[in-house]
Parts: C-alpha cells; sequence; structure tokens
C-alpha cells in the first residue's frame, strides 16, 4: 500500500504546530516565572510537548510576575487604567 505524499505532509505541519507552539508557551512560561525566555524557548524546542510540561510543573520565582499578578496576567488596557484611577 502507497502512502500519498500529501498525507505525510498535512501530519508534518500539524506536528510543526505543535512544536512550535509549544515552545512558544514554554518560553512564555518561564519569562513569567522568572527564569527568563531563553531556558523555555530552549527546553520547548528541546523536548516539545514534554518541556512544556516541564515549565508548568516548575515552581515560579519570588519576585516573578507569576507570583505578583497570577498565572494568567491581566490585560494592559485594565492595568493602565487601574493605575491613572489612583492620580489625582
Amino acid at each position: 500500500m502507497i502512502t500519498p505524499i500529501a498525507l505525510i505532509g498535512a501530519t508534518a505541519l500539524w506536528l510543526t504546530y505543535l512544536w512550535l507552539a509549544s515552545a512558544i508557551a514554554a518560553s512564555w512560561l518561564s519569562n513569567r516565572k522568572g527564569y527568563g525566555e531563553k531556558p523555555g524557548l530552549a527546553s520547548g524546542l528541546l523536548l516539545s510537548v514534554l518541556g512544556l510540561a516541564i515549565w508548568i510543573g516548575m515552581p515560579a520565582r519570588p519576585d516573578s510576575a507569576w507570583k505578583k499578578d497570577g498565572p494568567i496576567p491581566r490585560r494592559a488596557r485594565a492595568r493602565h487604567h487601574a493605575e491613572s484611577d489612583d492620580r489625582p
């Protein structure tokens, strides 16, 4: 049985999307947890989804944005309005 090349190409495209999305997410998570973007990007590119899982389980540093703002950051517009309301 001959596998069509287009089928292999579509699978490779989806796997590439998964690989890049996990690298982006791992980079974002590592930056939010206070370790910088590069360690997350490297682990996301080298380990793919496993690298993302590692950063989900990694503890955040005390002075990180993860500890200050929480796991999901507030939108910049809402933060800007909250800061401008404090001014006289």
